[in-house]
């Protein structure tokens, strides 16, 4: 499932289960953010919009790869499960 829009829409769903989501508020690289957006791919990695408390700009940011390559991971094995079962 390496690099396909199934895999995509996964990561991003789990990405929303996480806090990745329309609506939440969270803390990334060091800024709040009201997120105005849910995930998005974005090249290998995938990118989340939201206000920034400080500003109230509308900044686009990258979420972190490390959590990113763990999720590919994450589905990898569950995938690597179900052939198995």
């Amino acid at each position: 499932m390496n690099n396909s829009s199934g895999e995509r829409e996964a990561i991003c769903e789990r990405l929303q289960e996480l806090g990745f989501a329309r609506g939440k508020h969270i803390k990334l690289y060091g800024e709040e953010l009201h997120l105005v957006s849910n995930p998005v791919p974005d090249g290998n990695g995938f990118a989340i919009e939201g206000i920034t408390r400080r500003s109230g700009n509308i900044r686009q940011l990258r979420i972190p790869l490390s959590l990113v390559h763990t999720l590919r991971k994450e589905l990898a094995l569950d995938q690597h499960t179900d052939i198995a079962d």
